[in-house]
């Protein structure tokens, strides 16, 4: 993605993009302009979602505050089931630590948006992961592990302590499932700028990692 200018923000919050009575989860989905990618990724992510409470939302380590999504990525969004004025409704939003701190899971569409997640908090480590890793290594979990997992956080555990356990065990699989052939693989294709067919592309290579989100969000809500 060309880059665009950085302008530091004062801290603010995200609008959810769901908004369920009481926010059980938060979860943070992060790209570079949050124009693309990470708008794409929560919109899809907060329709699969809406009937829990979880508060999705988005942000970029390169945003210009108040940018709509691109056409495409609109497009994109709609043509899979999001409700078009959500879609239309996306304005860009910088990152900062905040938005990291108060996340329970943080999703990046690449390596880069990671490691700047963690630079700016690196406490959240652990919550912090791409989407295709994430389908990486939660792939190597059964829904029984996972579960088993979500249990540790002991009786009467809240969704949010259950959903922490549960992660936790998807975090631990690294180092342990085996690596993509290409570190590379763990990214989602940055489109902006580019073809229709790369940003179908980018879409594709996202959604694994949503499907996995969901999985785990709903053993943790079990």
């Amino acid at each position: 993605m060309a880059k665009l200018p950085v302008t530091r923000r004062a801290t603010h919050s995200l609008p959810a993009l769901s908004t369920p009575e009481v926010s059980v989860l938060e979860i943070l989905t992060v790209c570079t302009g949050n124009i693309c990618r990470s708008p794409l990724a929560a919109q899809l992510l907060s329709t699969r979602l809406a009937d829990l409470p979880v508060r999705v939302a988005s942000a970029g380590a390169r945003a210009r505050d108040g940018m709509p999504m691109t056409p495409e990525a609109a497009d994109l969004a709609v043509a899979r089931g999001v409700d078009p004025a959500l879609v239309a409704s996306h304005a860009a939003r910088y990152l900062t630590p905040v938005h990291v701190r108060t996340a329970d899971l943080v999703l990046a569409m690449a390596r880069d948006h990671r490691r700047e997640v963690v630079e700016l908090d690196p406490s959240r480590m652990r919550q912090a992961f791409t989407a295709r890793e994430f389908a990486r290594l939660a792939a190597d979990l059964s829904d029984d592990d996972l579960r088993a997992a979500a249990a540790t956080a002991g009786e009467g555990a809240t969704p949010r302590e259950r959903f922490a356990a549960a992660l936790g065990a998807v975090a631990g699989r690294r180092g342990i499932t085996l690596p993509p052939a290409s570190a590379e693989d763990d990214d989602v294709i940055d489109p902006y700028g580019r073809s229709a067919a790369t940003y179908e592309r980018s879409a594709v290579e996202l959604e694994p990692g949503l499907v996995a989100v969901e999985r785990v969000v709903r053993i943790a809500f079990g």
